[in-house]
């Protein structure tokens, strides 16, 4: 079994000022003159956390972690009503790493994260191809619409008390209704036990779909501080709603601009939250990417997935970059 590097601290950190009044966080660990490498996390609006760090070998990465705009220790917070959520699309993520590896002066980075990380890394690389020496995704998602409703209303099959309380926590939204829409307008509310309840409902929601993986020792939604929550509910209801302002269907469609990218996918054959056919039809879409299926494992991964994962990020550390 591969075991984690040694915890490390970043030896540079700042608040990037990305316009429209956000700054994102962001910081440097490993090796200053080692390959670069970006982490980007899921959510959206999860923020980065310092686990991931020990992903890398800090001998031969140069490894950088941001915290996507209005989460983790990014500023406006989007747990804030106040904050504007206009400027917060995949486009303006997608131009705050082009002007994060402006700031940093690196050339080309490999791209690793999972679940919605993957999605903001294909459309990145699909966008800047030339940025991106390789790419390795756990838990592949493209957030197509038909990914969302399936997390949002077709898993209910598999929990159909949960779904419907938390269907029942937008209230007069129908059974064939826009479920998420309905939660990023109670997560608009003047009223903080309106936008409250609603991240509860959503969290609960969440968690349910993972409890196959959790087996109920923990509830990796309703488990955040209660502000992280707030951000993460606000953030992905928000982005949902809209489709993550994305073509239906346009990361597989575009594949083919990833052509000479070496990638490796690691999915779950058990994943709930994001089947495992989304992840083929990428790998049958962008023939230089590996797809490794991992018996027995979900969405949260599993001891094998990190493995697998780790595997691969060694492998890329000797490339050219």
């Amino acid at each position: 079994m591969g075991e984690l590097y040694p915890p490390i601290e970043p030896y540079d950190k700042g608040m990037l000022d990305v316009g429209d009044g956000n700054f994102v966080y962001w910081e440097v660990c490993g090796n200053p003159d080692g390959k670069p490498v970006l982490v980007v996390h899921g959510g959206p609006g999860s923020g980065c956390g310092t686990g991931v760090r020990r992903y890398f070998d800090p001998d031969r990465y140069r490894i950088v972690l941001f915290d996507q705009r209005g989460c983790g220790r990014s500023i406006p917070h989007a747990s804030n009503p106040t904050t504007d959520m206009r400027h917060n699309t995949t486009q303006h993520l997608i131009s705050d790493m082009e002007r994060l590896r402006d700031h940093l002066g690196i050339e080309r980075w490999l791209l690793y994260g999972g679940s919605w990380g993957s999605t903001l890394i294909l459309s990145y690389a699909e966008q800047h191809p030339e940025r991106v020496s390789e790419i390795v995704i756990s838990s592949v998602t493209t957030t197509r619409r038909s990914e969302i409703d399936w997390l949002y209303r077709g898993v209910g099959r598999f929990f159909p008390e949960q779904w419907e309380r938390f269907l029942a926590g937008a209230p007069g939204t129908p059974r064939d209704g826009d479920v998420v829409a309905a939660y990023a307008r109670l997560m608009g509310h003047s009223d903080a036990a309106v936008r409250n309840k609603a991240t509860a409902d959503w969290c609960a929601w969440e968690d349910a779909v993972l409890s196959g993986e959790t087996n109920g020792t923990s509830n990796p939604y309703g488990d955040r501080p209660p502000v992280a929550q707030l951000a993460l509910v606000r953030i992905c209801s928000h982005y949902f709603a809209h489709g993550a302002w994305l073509e239906e269907g346009v990361l597989l469609r575009e594949a083919d601009r990833l052509a000479g990218i070496p990638g490796v996918l690691v999915h779950g054959r058990l994943d709930m939250a994001g089947p495992l056919d989304t992840a083929l039809e990428l790998n049958r879409a962008w023939p230089d990417a590996e797809l490794i299926v991992v018996e027995g494992a979900g969405h949260l991964g599993s001891a094998a997935t990190r493995d697998h994962v780790l595997q691969a990020l060694d492998r890329f550390a000797g490339s050219h970059y």
